[in-house]
């Protein structure tokens, strides 16, 4: 018998099926172990010495690997194919070494590039040993995040409330976000005017020619900067002849692009299919993993997290094969397409991302693929074929045309392409949404009419349009990624987790799929580049994974590289502790100058209070955060947010001025629009006893006028009085949402707007509901959404939803659901990751509940309870054993 470790229970299962009855398969769940989230995981002064916890989850995985062995002749690491899959297969050994559980068993590593049976048993002649460099690099690589992590977020904990964490890959990211919003708000812009002709051949056929050159000048994008030259150039082409000048046909190709890499299908999924890189991975995760088709379970694409863009030989002569008989001999190029990445730091050791087999189009695999999977297999799929396909044949035409009136001329260009021959482009086009190279090349894919040189042509119309230029688009997750990959940081398989920390950690907010910094983001941002700068420098960063990449080659000692870092890192940690909170806010008030004082529409002073007059405004530190407040603090209450709610245009909705919206009909108080610390909200009256309301979730703040204030302002409202109890039912938003009251019970409500229409049945029937549920806190025990079935170690698992969201549910462990994963899509195997990643990070014990109550249920169990105290251990084991 011969004991197999993988990651997963899905790969686990079908990795069984491939090798039979002399082995046995069991999942390690991920890591099995890791650095505690507390000081001293990591010891500097200890030469690096590192101290590993194995929670319990891993325990029992650990055990159940352990009890297997006993009757094994050998044990087999087959975990993922790149430095994590290496690590995990490290922290199995030297676990196992502890136990001393291997004695004289053999003990090999094999890897896999694709979950297929042929790839396993290949992978399984071919056995090595541990890749020590690359264990190597991955012990640098975590040993550098935890000490960066958890020796600079205390400087931010102490030096700037309300910021939440720092991270040596994490803040990087941030700063690009946080540097194209500066661009943005410095971005001045300009006027320019575009001048084009509608012209037509002597055989009446249209086309459009734009403006190159005006009396013997070059006319580029900025040339005509106003409408006055605008009007000139217009009324001399109004009055001019126009002649072809020249036609110039020129054959060129386009070549396809390579099959993707984890980033270049992350951008890819992001522009085409609306995917964020997280659901990607998830989805790309379970194709590599194995799908059932027709009662076989089957990886069908290869390892989703590669920066390699080369396929393994006989995939490329599959692919061949594939291609002549879908699309015909002439698709296949004469010799196949050999590619090299041009990412900076690229490591391609493996292959791109690739079908596992060619003939599986997705077409045929439909039925057997939920819509999500089908999707990103049919993207994988297409993108692989077309990266083996012939080139696509192009014929480009420039039409040189001269406009002649009165001894005055001016140059125009018309440009066109024609597909002569599609190429890869039967397969996969539009790559020029992915993020990397274009298909076409502006007008150039427009289609000219059939133009002879010399001929004169007819004029329709001269267009002249004003345009101003835009500031940079922020960045999408898309591109983001794109860059970060040019820049040389991180690395493909951290993109996703990288991105959703920033999310989670508040510094950034997703619009209409773009990347907004949030203040807090801003905040730490600019902390940074003041205090360290070195440490979010783009170049620093990157020379560093590159320093990683070299380990992995075994061209550098790690410890050699944790030592140079950490000898400059710490010394500049241990400058900060006499950094006063003042030189913080003076530091910041300056970077965040236009952010943090916006022009004022009056053009006054951005600094001077509004309330007093004579106070200056600058950066406060709270306990929640930053904010904006006045110098003359007490005697001045002035504060606010430290910026406007901003839309993805980057317009702010909200002004930091106070807007009148009218007057309270009984009182004559004044109403009005302000933000303030905790958002925008309204105010009836000034002073300390103003009535003011938040605005709700999901309330616009253009959209306040004075009705919707004096309905926020009159709340809570009274329904009526309860037929029954004869107590008042109101109505109201509370912390929690809209809410209605009866006698101390408060039911929630679906909207907000129900707040101010519901009716007295309704709100009877509502509050009827809620005392139904029994007493507790909230809503009580959530029903559960879906029953997964029992968890290994007994007990049932089920999703839920909660108040704050959808969870996996498992005793007492409650996991919470990715933002974009449906509940109804959970599968079982997922939910077990998910427990045990929460167990992990909170130390609980995972006791199944189920067991613990047949345990209980046992005579022995029950005759050990009778025991003195000392006598209970023993029986609380055996228990547990049963």
């Amino acid at each position: 018998m011969n004991v197999v470790v993988v990651e997963s229970p899905a790969k686990a299962k079908t990795i069984n099926k491939y090798l039979g009855n002399g082995y046995k398969v069991l999942a390690s769940f991920g890591h099995v172990r890791d650095l505690p989230a507390k000081d001293g995981s990591v010891l500097p002064d200890e030469d690096f010495a590192m101290s590993w916890e194995v929670d319990t989850a891993s325990n029992k995985r650990l055990k159940d690997i352990t009890e297997a062995l006993k009757g094994a002749d050998s044990l087999i690491l087959a975990t993922d194919p790149d430095r994590e899959g290496e690590a995990i297969s490290w922290h199995v050994l030297e676990v196992l070494n502890k136990k001393k559980a291997l004695k004289d068993k053999h003990v090999s590593r094999v890897v896999f590039n694709a979950i297929t049976k042929k790839s396993v048993l290949d992978a399984m002649a071919n056995p090595r040993e541990i890749d020590t460099p690359l264990v190597d690099a991955y012990l640098a690589r975590r040993a550098l995040d935890y000490l960066v992590g958890f020796n600079l977020s205390p400087v931010l904990w102490r030096k700037l409330p309300g910021a939440r964490s720092a991270g040596r890959v994490q803040s990087v990211a941030l700063r690009l976000v946080c540097d194209r919003e500066s661009e943005i708000e410095r971005f001045i812009s300009e006027e320019y005017w575009q001048i084009s002709a509608d012209l037509k051949t002597p055989r009446g056929e249209g086309f459009t020619a734009r403006l190159t050159s005006h009396d013997g000048e070059k006319i580029t994008k900025m040339s005509v900067a106003n409408g006055d030259l605008a009007n000139k150039i217009k009324d001399m082409l109004d009055g001019a002849s126009f002649v072809a000048d020249s036609v110039e046909a020129k054959p060129t190709r386009r070549n396809p692009s390579p099959p993707f890499t984890t980033s270049t299908l992350q951008q890819a999924a992001s522009s085409k299919l609306g995917f964020n890189a997280s659901r990607t991975m998830q989805v790309a995760q379970k194709l590599y993993e194995g799908i059932d088709i027709g009662g076989e379970t089957v990886g069908l694409i290869t390892y989703m997290r590669t920066d390699g863009v080369q396929m393994a030989p006989e995939a490329i002569e599959e692919a061949r094969t594939a291609i002549d008989a879908r699309f015909g001999a002439r698709y296949v190029p004469e010799k196949a397409r050999l590619y090299s990445s041009k990412a900076k730091n690229a490591q391609e050791a493996h292959e791109a991302i690739r079908p596992t087999g060619f003939e599986r189009a997705p077409d045929e695999l439909k039925k057997y693929l939920d819509p999500d999977q089908l999707k990103l297999y049919d993207l994988i799929w297409k993108r692989a074929t077309a990266s083996q396909m012939a080139s696509a044949e192009i014929e480009r035409t420039t039409v040189e045309i001269t406009a002649s009136k009165d001894g005055k001329t001016a140059g125009l260009r018309a440009t066109g392409s024609v597909i002569r021959f599609d190429g890869f482009i039967a397969a996969y086009t539009d790559a020029k949404e992915d993020g990397e190279q274009s298909d076409g090349d502006g007008d150039d894919d427009a289609r000219l009419p059939e133009i002879n040189a010399r001929e004169a042509l007819a004029r329709e119309k001269i267009n002249s349009t004003q345009h101003f230029t835009e500031p940079p688009p922020r960045y999408s997750e898309a591109s983001l990624i794109k860059k970060m990959e040019e820049l040389g940081i991180g690395r493909p398989s951290t993109y996703a987790s990288t991105l959703a920390t920033l999310r989670d950690r508040d510094y950034v907010v997703i619009d209409k799929r773009k990347l907004i910094p949030e203040a807090k983001g801003r905040l730490v941002i600019a902390f940074l580049e003041n205090f360290f700068e070195r440490y979010v420098e783009f170049g620093f960063t990157a020379d560093l994974e590159e320093k990683l990449d070299r380990i992995s080659a075994g061209e550098l000692a790690w410890k050699d590289v944790l030592r140079e870092f950490w000898t400059q890192f710490h010394a500049h940690i241990d400058d900060t502790k006499e950094l006063r909170v003042s030189q913080v806010l003076d530091a910041l008030n300056e970077a965040l100058a236009p952010l943090v004082f916006p022009v004022r529409e009056d053009g006054s002073n951005p600094r001077i209070c509004p309330t007093c007059g004579t106070g200056n405004l600058s950066l406060k530190l709270g306990k929640y955060g930053a904010f904006v407040g006045c110098s003359n603090y007490p005697d001045c209450n002035f504060t606010r947010q430290l910026s406007a709610d901003q839309n993805a245009d980057g317009e702010a909705s909200l002004s930091n001025e106070p807007k009148d919206l009218g007057k309270d009909p009984h009182t004559e108080e004044p109403i009005t629009l302000r933000t303030g610390r905790f958002g925008p909200y309204v105010q009836r009256g000034d002073g300390k006893e103003a009535k003011r309301a938040s605005l709700p979730k999901g309330w616009a703040v253009d959209s306040i006028d004075h009705e919707k204030a004096m309905a926020l302002l009159s709340l809570p409202r009274d329904i009526g009085q309860h037929p029954e109890s004869g107590k008042m039912i109101s109505a109201g938003i509370g912390r929690y949402g809209p809410f209605v009251l009866h006698d101390g019970t408060y039911a929630n409500l679906e909207t907000v707007e129900d707040v101010f229409s519901i009716g007295l049945n309704r709100a009877v029937t509502v509050i009827a509901e809620k005392q139904a549920k029994g007493p507790g806190r909230g809503r009580g025990t959530p029903t559960a959404l879906k029953a997964l079935g029992d968890h290994p170690d007994g007990g049932p698992i089920t999703v839920r939803d909660g108040k704050y969201g959808p969870y996996v549910n498992w005793g007492k462990i409650n996991a919470t659901l990715p933002k974009d994963k449906v509940p109804a899509e959970v599968t079982v195997e997922e939910a077990l990751e998910m427990i045990a990643a929460k167990a992990a990070a909170s130390g609980k014990k995972t006791k199944a509940p189920a067991k613990k109550a047949a345990a209980k249920a046992k005579p022995k169990a029950k005759a050990a309870a009778k025991k003195p105290a000392a006598a209970k251990k023993p029986a609380a084991a055996k228990a547990k054993k049963d």
